[in-house]
């Protein structure tokens, strides 16, 4: 490989770079016509580590965005940011299961090391670099993604995880005061979704 297409390779990828813009996800296979594989992998690992990318997970990179209205430094994705841009990235939908959905409706404080996500895509495992990772797990069943409402979803999905006989009087209250925030008509829909039980519940809304 020459010097001039090692070059014409870097800037084609900072050019689609600063294209995207600051606070972007990027993916590393995404730039394969930008070069040769090897220039492509050595333009990423020198972007890398001279800061001007940050790697979450193998072959997902951060094109870092700062905060300079009140000099924070780097605003970092979070695991959310991640896993979304994942699912977008293999057009398939993602739904938050078990501690991290409870997480999301403010039922529990504790982000869980392994967060879990429901998907229409393909099952797989990704490790985070600061020792947190993501999991997908493969549904072929509809209505998990058939929701209107994310919140509705987000809401069925913490009832499931805690359990009919286990829900306190004071979770119930949380999850059924979350249904202000859903339209009628979204409600309407994604009620004939839910099991029997959590129907029963969120209809007192």
């Amino acid at each position: 490989m020459t010097q001039v297409s090692a070059q014409s390779t870097v800037n084609k990828i900072e050019m689609r770079l600063r294209g995207k813009g600051r606070g972007s996800i990027v993916f590393q296979q995404d730039y394969a016509d930008c070069g040769t594989p090897s220039a492509v992998k050595s333009t990423f690992h020198r972007m890398y580590t001279e800061g001007m990318l940050i790697r979450l997970a193998h072959g997902i990179y951060y094109y870092p965005k700062e905060d300079k209205e009140y000099g924070l430094g780097i605003i970092y994705p979070s695991i959310e940011d991640i896993a979304q841009a994942i699912a977008k990235r293999d057009k398939a939908k993602i739904v938050p299961m078990g501690a991290y959905a409870l997480n999301r409706l403010g039922l529990s404080t504790q982000m869980p090391m392994n967060v879990v996500f429901l998907t229409n895509g393909a099952p797989r495992q990704i490790k985070i670099g600061d020792g947190h990772g993501i999991l997908f797990k493969h549904s072929s069943s509809g209505k998990n993604f058939a929701y209107k409402s994310e919140l509705m979803m987000l809401v069925v999905t913490a009832m499931r995880t805690i359990g009919e006989e286990k829900m306190s009087d004071e979770e119930r209250n949380v999850l059924v005061g979350h249904m202000r925030n859903v339209t009628d008509s979204d409600f309407n829909h994604d009620i004939k979704l839910a099991p029997a039980w959590v129907r029963k519940i969120l209809i007192t809304r």
